[in-house]
C-alpha cells in the first residue's frame, strides 16, 4: 500500500470509530443520570454530610451527562473500536497472525475495561478518601460536577490505556522488535518512565501518581513474562544462552 492509501485507510477507520462512539453515546444518554450516580458513588461514600456536588453554569449539568454518556458509549463500543485499530495494523502482519485480529480486539477491549474498573474500584476509594481527609472545620468540600467528572475520566482512561501494556508487549515481541532480555535490561529505565508517565496521565497529585506507577511496574513485569513465552528470540540471544549452557556443562 502507498502512503496515500494508508492515509485513506486511516480516515475510513477513524470515521467508523467516531460513528461507533456517537452511537454508543446516544444509546447510553437515557441512562446518563444513573451512570453518573454510579460514577460519583466512590466520592459520595467518603464525603462529609455537609459537602455536596454543585454546578456553577446553567448548562454544566447537561454537559456533564453528555460526557458521562460519551464515556459509557466509548467503553460499550470498545471491542469495535479496538477491532478497527487492529484491522488498520493488519496489513503489516503475517497471514497466520491476521486470523487472531478478532480475539485480540476483544482482549484489547477487556484490558481497557479492566483498567477502567481497576481505577473505579481500587484507585478511586483510596484517592478520594485521602483528598477528603483535608475537609476540616475551616475547609469544606463543595465539588463542581464538571471538575469531578474531568478528574474521574482522566484516571479511568489513563488506567485503561496502561492496562494495554501486556498486549503491546505481545505484539512487539511477536514482531521481534522487543525481547524479554531487552526488557529486563531496561527495567530501571521502565521504573523511571512509569513515574514520568503517571505524572503525565494522572491529575497532579502524588496519590494518583503512586497508584498508577505501582500497577505500571507490575504490568511491565507481566509484559516481560509474556515476551519470554510468546516472543521471537534474536539469534544473538540464542547464541548467548547456548554459550552459557556449554560453559555450565564444561564446569
Amino acid at each position: 500500500m502507498t502512503l496515500l492509501q494508508h492515509l485513506d485507510e486511516l480516515r475510513v477507520r477513524l470515521k467508523r470509530i467516531s460513528f461507533a462512539i456517537i452511537l454508543g453515546c446516544l444509546a447510553c444518554y437515557s441512562f446518563a443520570e444513573k451512570l453518573f450516580d454510579y460514577l460519583v458513588m466512590p466520592m459520595v461514600a467518603v464525603m462529609p454530610d455537609q459537602s455536596s456536588f454543585i454546578y456553577t453554569a446553567p448548562h454544566e449539568a447537561f454537559v456533564t451527562y453528555l460526557k458521562v454518556a460519551a464515556l459509557a458509549g466509548f467503553f460499550a463500543a470498545s471491542p469495535y473500536i479496538f477491532y478497527q485499530v487492529w484491522a488498520f495494523i493488519a496489513p503489516g502482519l503475517y497471514e497466520e497472525e491476521r486470523k487472531y485480529i478478532v480475539p485480540i480486539a476483544f482482549f484489547s477491549a477487556a484490558c481497557f475495561i479492566g483498567g477502567g474498573a481497576f481505577a473505579y474500584f481500587i484507585v478511586f476509594p483510596f484517592a478520594f478518601e485521602f483528598f477528603m481527609s483535608f475537609n476540616t472545620g475551616n475547609i469544606q468540600a463543595m465539588l463542581k460536577l464538571n471538575e469531578y467528572l474531568s478528574f474521574s475520566m482522566k484516571l479511568i482512561f489513563a488506567f485503561g490505556l496502561v492496562f494495554e501494556m501486556p498486549l503491546f508487549a505481545l505484539f512487539l515481541s511477536r514482531l521481534g522488535i522487543v525481547t524479554a532480555t531487552m526488557m529486563r535490561k531496561a527495567r530501571k529505565f521502565a521504573i523511571l518512565f512509569s513515574f514520568i508517565l503517571a505524572a503525565i496521565l494522572t491529575p497532579p497529585d502524588v496519590v494518583s501518581q503512586l497508584l498508577m506507577a505501582g500497577p505500571l511496574m507490575i504490568l511491565y513485569e507481566i509484559s516481560i513474562i509474556i515476551a519470554a513465552l510468546f516472543g521471537k528470540r534474536k539469534a544473538s540471544e540464542e547464541t548467548e544462552e547456548d554459550n552459557e549452557g556449554e560453559e555450565a556443562m564444561a564446569e
